[in-house]
Protein backbone atom coordinates (compact mmCIF):
# COMPACT_ATOMS: atom_id res chain seq x y z
CA UNK A 1 0.00 0.00 0.00
CA UNK A 2 1.24 3.52 -0.79
CA UNK A 3 1.48 5.57 2.37
CA UNK A 4 1.35 9.35 2.96
CA UNK A 5 2.87 11.00 6.07
CA UNK A 6 0.20 12.54 8.28
CA UNK A 7 0.68 16.23 9.15
CA UNK A 8 2.34 16.41 12.54
CA UNK A 9 3.15 12.69 12.59
CA UNK A 10 6.51 11.57 13.92
CA UNK A 11 9.19 9.82 11.84
CA UNK A 12 8.04 6.53 10.40
CA UNK A 13 4.37 7.10 11.24
CA UNK A 14 2.16 6.71 8.17
CA UNK A 15 -1.51 6.52 7.34
CA UNK A 16 -3.43 5.32 4.33
CA UNK A 17 -4.13 8.02 1.68
CA UNK A 18 -7.88 7.73 2.07
CA UNK A 19 -7.64 8.32 5.83
CA UNK A 20 -5.38 11.34 5.33
CA UNK A 21 -7.83 12.82 2.81
CA UNK A 22 -10.77 12.28 5.16
CA UNK A 23 -8.94 14.04 7.99
CA UNK A 24 -7.99 16.95 5.72
CA UNK A 25 -11.56 17.27 4.45
CA UNK A 26 -12.90 17.27 8.00
CA UNK A 27 -10.46 19.99 9.07
CA UNK A 28 -11.42 22.05 6.04
CA UNK A 29 -15.14 21.71 6.78
CA UNK A 30 -14.63 22.75 10.41
CA UNK A 31 -12.52 25.73 9.40
CA UNK A 32 -15.03 26.83 6.78
CA UNK A 33 -18.00 26.41 9.14
CA UNK A 34 -16.63 28.47 12.00
CA UNK A 35 -14.20 30.90 10.38
CA UNK A 36 -14.45 31.19 6.62
CA UNK A 37 -16.78 31.11 3.66
CA UNK A 38 -15.03 30.76 0.30
CA UNK A 39 -11.77 31.79 2.02
CA UNK A 40 -13.23 35.07 3.36
CA UNK A 41 -13.40 35.65 7.11
CA UNK A 42 -17.01 36.47 7.93
CA UNK A 43 -16.95 37.21 11.65
CA UNK A 44 -17.55 40.95 12.17
CA UNK A 45 -15.02 42.79 14.26
CA UNK A 46 -17.46 45.65 14.79
CA UNK A 47 -21.24 45.51 14.59
CA UNK A 48 -23.88 48.12 15.37
CA UNK A 49 -27.57 47.40 15.76
CA UNK A 50 -30.29 50.04 16.03
CA UNK A 51 -27.73 52.67 16.98
CA UNK A 52 -29.40 56.00 17.77
CA UNK A 53 -28.01 59.19 19.26
CA UNK A 54 -30.20 62.10 20.37
CA UNK A 55 -29.35 65.23 22.31
CA UNK A 56 -31.57 67.79 23.99
CA UNK A 57 -31.62 71.32 22.61
CA UNK A 58 -33.91 73.26 24.88
CA UNK A 59 -37.39 71.83 24.52
CA UNK A 60 -36.51 69.72 21.47
CA UNK A 61 -34.69 66.47 20.81
CA UNK A 62 -32.10 66.60 18.05
CA UNK A 63 -31.50 63.25 16.38
CA UNK A 64 -27.88 62.96 15.23
CA UNK A 65 -27.99 59.26 14.29
CA UNK A 66 -31.07 57.15 13.81
CA UNK A 67 -31.36 53.36 13.81
CA UNK A 68 -27.93 52.61 12.34
CA UNK A 69 -27.23 48.96 11.47
CA UNK A 70 -23.79 48.04 10.16
CA UNK A 71 -21.25 45.25 10.24
CA UNK A 72 -17.56 45.42 9.37
CA UNK A 73 -15.59 42.21 8.97
CA UNK A 74 -12.04 41.59 10.09
CA UNK A 75 -9.54 42.95 7.58
CA UNK A 76 -12.01 45.23 5.80
CA UNK A 77 -11.36 48.87 4.94
CA UNK A 78 -14.53 50.97 5.09
CA UNK A 79 -15.06 54.67 4.39
CA UNK A 80 -17.81 56.60 6.18
CA UNK A 81 -18.83 59.50 3.93
CA UNK A 82 -21.45 62.23 3.95
CA UNK A 83 -21.94 65.95 4.19
CA UNK A 84 -20.85 67.97 7.20
CA UNK A 85 -23.29 67.37 10.06
CA UNK A 86 -24.45 63.99 8.77
CA UNK A 87 -23.24 62.19 11.91
CA UNK A 88 -19.94 60.70 10.69
CA UNK A 89 -17.77 61.64 13.66
CA UNK A 90 -20.56 60.82 16.12
CA UNK A 91 -20.80 57.34 14.60
CA UNK A 92 -17.06 56.80 14.99
CA UNK A 93 -17.19 57.89 18.63
CA UNK A 94 -20.02 55.48 19.36
CA UNK A 95 -18.29 52.57 17.63
CA UNK A 96 -15.26 53.19 19.84
CA UNK A 97 -17.32 53.55 23.02
CA UNK A 98 -16.08 57.11 23.50
CA UNK A 99 -19.70 58.25 23.53
CA UNK A 100 -22.86 56.43 24.62
CA UNK A 101 -25.95 55.98 22.43
CA UNK A 102 -29.52 56.88 23.27
CA UNK A 103 -30.40 53.36 22.16
CA UNK A 104 -28.88 50.47 20.27
CA UNK A 105 -25.86 48.23 20.64
CA UNK A 106 -22.25 48.06 19.51
CA UNK A 107 -20.24 44.86 19.59
CA UNK A 108 -16.45 44.93 19.29
CA UNK A 109 -15.04 41.50 18.55
CA UNK A 110 -18.27 40.02 19.94
CA UNK A 111 -18.27 42.13 23.14
CA UNK A 112 -21.32 44.31 23.84
CA UNK A 113 -19.35 47.41 24.84
CA UNK A 114 -22.22 49.28 26.48
CA UNK A 115 -22.69 46.48 28.99
CA UNK A 116 -19.19 47.35 30.22
CA UNK A 117 -18.34 50.14 32.61
CA UNK A 118 -16.10 52.99 31.44
CA UNK A 119 -12.92 51.41 32.82
CA UNK A 120 -13.62 48.14 31.03
CA UNK A 121 -14.41 49.98 27.78
CA UNK A 122 -11.14 51.89 28.09
CA UNK A 123 -9.26 48.63 28.61
CA UNK A 124 -10.95 47.13 25.55
CA UNK A 125 -9.99 50.18 23.47
CA UNK A 126 -6.41 49.84 24.68
CA UNK A 127 -6.29 46.21 23.54
CA UNK A 128 -8.10 46.54 20.24
CA UNK A 129 -8.16 50.05 18.83
CA UNK A 130 -5.93 52.69 17.32
CA UNK A 131 -7.09 56.25 16.58
CA UNK A 132 -6.09 58.91 14.06
CA UNK A 133 -7.75 62.30 14.56
CA UNK A 134 -8.07 65.33 12.31
CA UNK A 135 -6.47 67.54 14.97
CA UNK A 136 -3.65 65.04 15.70
CA UNK A 137 -4.34 64.99 19.48
CA UNK A 138 -0.67 64.79 20.43
CA UNK A 139 0.30 65.67 23.99
CA UNK A 140 2.27 68.92 23.73
CA UNK A 141 4.53 68.20 26.73
CA UNK A 142 5.75 64.90 25.22
CA UNK A 143 8.24 64.40 22.40
CA UNK A 144 7.35 62.49 19.26
CA UNK A 145 8.72 59.22 20.58
CA UNK A 146 7.09 59.74 23.99
CA UNK A 147 3.70 60.30 22.31
CA UNK A 148 4.08 57.03 20.40
CA UNK A 149 5.33 55.16 23.47
CA UNK A 150 2.35 56.24 25.59
CA UNK A 151 -0.21 53.56 24.54
CA UNK A 152 2.45 50.85 24.86
CA UNK A 153 3.34 51.99 28.38
CA UNK A 154 -0.32 52.22 29.40
CA UNK A 155 -0.73 48.62 28.24
CA UNK A 156 2.46 47.54 30.05
CA UNK A 157 3.90 46.25 26.80
CA UNK A 158 7.66 45.52 26.65
CA UNK A 159 10.25 47.52 24.70
CA UNK A 160 8.01 50.56 24.24
CA UNK A 161 10.98 52.69 23.22
CA UNK A 162 12.33 50.26 20.64
CA UNK A 163 8.95 49.62 19.02
CA UNK A 164 8.16 53.34 18.91
CA UNK A 165 11.53 54.26 17.42
CA UNK A 166 11.13 51.59 14.74
CA UNK A 167 7.69 52.80 13.70
CA UNK A 168 8.70 56.47 13.70
CA UNK A 169 11.56 55.53 11.41
CA UNK A 170 9.04 53.66 9.24
CA UNK A 171 6.94 56.82 8.84
CA UNK A 172 9.99 58.92 7.99
CA UNK A 173 10.59 60.62 11.33
CA UNK A 174 13.71 58.84 12.51
CA UNK A 175 15.48 62.20 12.85
CA UNK A 176 12.62 63.86 14.76
CA UNK A 177 12.25 61.51 17.73
CA UNK A 178 13.04 64.13 20.37
CA UNK A 179 11.06 66.98 18.82
CA UNK A 180 7.93 68.29 20.51
CA UNK A 181 4.67 68.72 18.54
CA UNK A 182 5.17 72.50 18.32
CA UNK A 183 8.47 71.85 16.53
CA UNK A 184 6.83 69.65 13.89
CA UNK A 185 4.83 70.55 10.79
CA UNK A 186 1.21 69.46 10.45
CA UNK A 187 2.17 66.56 8.23
CA UNK A 188 4.86 65.45 10.68
CA UNK A 189 2.43 65.65 13.59
CA UNK A 190 -0.02 63.45 11.71
CA UNK A 191 2.77 60.95 10.99
CA UNK A 192 3.42 60.79 14.73
CA UNK A 193 -0.31 60.26 15.30
CA UNK A 194 -0.38 57.46 12.73
CA UNK A 195 2.64 55.80 14.34
CA UNK A 196 0.89 56.05 17.71
CA UNK A 197 -2.26 54.46 16.26
CA UNK A 198 -0.42 51.50 14.74
CA UNK A 199 2.33 50.92 17.32
CA UNK A 200 0.19 48.55 19.41
CA UNK A 201 -0.69 46.54 16.27
CA UNK A 202 -4.42 47.07 16.90
CA UNK A 203 -7.14 44.94 15.39
CA UNK A 204 -9.11 48.03 14.37
CA UNK A 205 -8.00 51.56 13.44
CA UNK A 206 -10.52 54.42 13.45
CA UNK A 207 -9.52 57.53 11.50
CA UNK A 208 -11.57 60.73 11.64
CA UNK A 209 -10.80 63.06 8.70
CA UNK A 210 -7.05 62.38 9.00
CA UNK A 211 -6.21 64.81 6.16
CA UNK A 212 -8.67 67.55 7.16
CA UNK A 213 -5.99 69.92 8.53
CA UNK A 214 -3.41 69.25 5.82
CA UNK A 215 -2.77 70.62 2.35
CA UNK A 216 -3.63 68.32 -0.55
CA UNK A 217 -0.07 67.16 -1.29
CA UNK A 218 0.69 66.37 2.37
CA UNK A 219 -2.73 64.78 2.78
CA UNK A 220 -2.08 62.44 -0.15
CA UNK A 221 1.21 61.33 1.45
CA UNK A 222 -0.48 60.74 4.79
CA UNK A 223 -3.27 58.64 3.25
CA UNK A 224 -0.75 56.58 1.31
CA UNK A 225 1.22 55.95 4.48
CA UNK A 226 -1.87 54.95 6.43
CA UNK A 227 -3.00 52.47 3.78
CA UNK A 228 0.51 51.02 3.59
CA UNK A 229 0.63 50.40 7.34
CA UNK A 230 -2.90 49.02 7.24
CA UNK A 231 -1.87 46.46 4.60
CA UNK A 232 1.36 45.57 6.40
CA UNK A 233 -0.38 44.89 9.71
CA UNK A 234 -3.61 43.41 8.31
CA UNK A 235 -5.66 45.86 10.35
CA UNK A 236 -9.35 46.62 9.94
CA UNK A 237 -9.79 50.29 9.00
CA UNK A 238 -12.84 52.54 9.37
CA UNK A 239 -12.12 55.94 7.86
CA UNK A 240 -14.32 59.05 8.09
CA UNK A 241 -13.72 61.36 5.14
CA UNK A 242 -15.44 63.90 2.91
CA UNK A 243 -12.96 63.14 0.12
CA UNK A 244 -14.46 60.82 -2.51
CA UNK A 245 -11.00 60.02 -3.90
CA UNK A 246 -9.90 58.73 -0.49
CA UNK A 247 -13.12 56.81 0.10
CA UNK A 248 -12.78 55.09 -3.29
CA UNK A 249 -9.61 53.41 -2.04
CA UNK A 250 -11.56 51.56 0.65
CA UNK A 251 -13.17 48.19 -0.03
CA UNK A 252 -16.53 49.36 1.36
CA UNK A 253 -18.44 52.57 1.87
CA UNK A 254 -21.11 53.75 4.31
CA UNK A 255 -22.88 56.94 3.27
CA UNK A 256 -24.73 58.99 5.89
CA UNK A 257 -27.35 61.67 5.27
CA UNK A 258 -29.48 63.21 8.00
CA UNK A 259 -28.18 60.69 10.53
CA UNK A 260 -29.24 57.68 8.47
CA UNK A 261 -27.42 55.25 6.19
CA UNK A 262 -28.40 55.83 2.58
CA UNK A 263 -27.49 53.99 -0.62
Amino acid sequence: MVVVPEAGAGPGVTVAPEAWVKKADARQRITRKFFMTDNIVVRPIVQATGLTKQVSTGDEQLTILENIDLSVNTGDSVAVVGASGSGKSTLLGLLAGLDTPSSGKVHLDGEDIFLLDEDARAALRGRMLGFVFQSFQLLPALTAIENVMLPLELANMPDAGGASRKLLERVGLGQRLRHYPRQLSGGEQQRVAIARAFVTQPQLVLADEPTGNLDSATGAQIIELMFELNREQGTTLILVTHDEAISSRCAGRIRLAGGKIVD
